[in-house]
């Protein structure tokens, strides 16, 4: 995308585009979401190599440790899919389970899960798509809100299904629009995996 910075994730082979006012993070960079007050912080979904907008966006101690966390606007990122039967079960997983474990934790039913539907980037990697939404979060932190994330799962040429995610807060003013959403996954692309 011209005018774009491409991201990489040269362990999966993954590239894509983001606006210029995202950050990109190094190739080594993991970006994890774990159940709240899990001693073990044993991910639930993650993904590596991403760009964040805003990673300051919002700041609190919400669990009262005395750690400031930083809740930022969105990020995007990619990762494999080993245990995944299919491209379609990979995108509505990795939605489902960033927004509940960003945004709706512990309501599982304030997820919104969206099916996941046949989508082909411009470089014609093809693939499924799925969104999925949390509305009513009610999280007592001053950094409680809502969040979207649309993932595209889909196949690289040995058939390891892979996954790129975007994940970030809705219904703010500055909220990232759909349209700049299905603009970077349109760039997803798969590159020579060497670094």
């Amino acid at each position: 995308m011209p005018g774009w910075k491409t991201v990489v994730n040269p362990q999966r082979g993954i590239a894509f585009d983001v606006p210029v006012d995202w950050a990109v993070k190094s190739s080594g960079w993991v970006t994890y979401v774990a159940e709240n007050g899990d001693p073990e912080e044993t991910p639930l979904v993650g993904f590596a190599a991403p760009a964040i907008l805003k990673e300051n966006w919002c700041r609190s101690d919400d669990d009262g440790n005395g750690t400031q966390d930083d809740t930022p606007l969105a990020s995007v990122g990619s990762r494999a899919e080993p245990d995944a039967r299919d491209t379609a079960e990979a995108a509505r997983e990795n939605a489902r389970l960033w927004v509940y474990g960003s945004y709706a934790q512990p309501a599982k039913e304030k997820v919104a899960t969206g099916a996941a539907k046949p989508f082909t980037t411009k470089s014609g990697v093809t693939g499924s798509v799925a969104t999925d939404t949390s509305t009513g979060a009610d999280g007592t932190g001053r950094c409680a809100y809502d969040g979207k994330a649309t993932a595209f799962a889909f196949e690289n040429p040995a058939g390891e299904t892979l996954s790129w995610t975007f994940v970030g807060v809705r219904g703010v003013d500055d909220e990232v629009p759909e349209p700049t959403v299905r603009k970077i996954l349109g760039t997803v692309r798969l590159v020579d995996g060497a670094p």
